[in-house]
């Protein structure tokens, strides 16, 4: 076989090498959006214990990945939470409307594996920020500090999970809707442990977008 054939054939094999691994490695996206839902609880004078009379919870969500390990998410989510005062026969509840922003930090660098073995589909994560609630039919606003800890699991390309349970600590202690049960131990600017809590166990889908720009101009991934 003369030289020329064989230089050709090889060429022809490296390149189609160089396409099939082009389209199977696997894209980098910077965003995701995605919806959770799950139950929520409010802790305080009316409800001393975690998970007492639980409530659905239902919201959306954004997050700009800046590295596998950092990311920025912003949050809306929709809860009511529900109170019994003593002696009575029955509950009421209140609506609450909470959006806040947190950062993110994984444990483990987090995303579909290319080339570095470091990289994992799945990561637990902790998370921290500010945030504000709206309640009693949107006529006051509290401010919170929105902290937890979650489970990541990227179980396709541009598809992942996202379990999170997030506690909410108000730097207020009205959430009840009444004055009459805000501060019945008068502790307020005393102690702020004893500001409402508000916690959600939820679990979220999110799909990913705004791939990331390759260095190489000629690659297509």
């Amino acid at each position: 076989m003369k030289k020329s054939t064989i230089y050709k054939a090889n060429l022809l094999i490296i390149c189609l090498l160089s396409v099939a691994a082009a389209h199977s490695q696997e894209a980098v996206y910077r965003c995701e959006y995605g919806l959770q839902g799950g139950i929520g609880y409010y802790v305080g004078e009316l409800s001393p214990h975690i998970f007492m009379r639980p409530r659905e919870v239902a919201g959306m969500q954004f997050r700009y990945k800046f590295t596998p390990r950092w990311a920025l998410q912003a949050k809306a989510q929709y809860q009511r939470l529900s109170f019994r005062p003593p002696q009575a026969a029955q509950d009421y509840s209140n609506r609450l409307v909470n959006i806040d922003v947190t950062g993110e930090f994984n444990f483990f660098r987090f995303g579909i594996r290319q080339y570095d073995k470091r990289v994992k589909p799945l990561t637990p994560y902790i998370f921290l920020g500010i945030g504000a609630g709206v309640y009693n039919d949107v006529s006051r606003v509290g401010v919170y500090l929105p902290f937890g800890f979650g489970l990541k699991w990227k179980f396709a390309p541009r598809w992942g999970l996202n379990l999170a349970w997030q506690q909410q600590l108000y730097f207020t202690d009205g959430l009840e809707g009444r004055d009459e049960y805000g501060n019945t131990w008068n502790l307020n600017g005393s102690d702020f442990l004893n500001n409402d809590l508000v916690s959600t166990l939820t679990l979220g889908i999110v799909f990913e977008f705004a791939r990331q720009r390759s260095a190489c101009r000629t690659c297509q991934y």
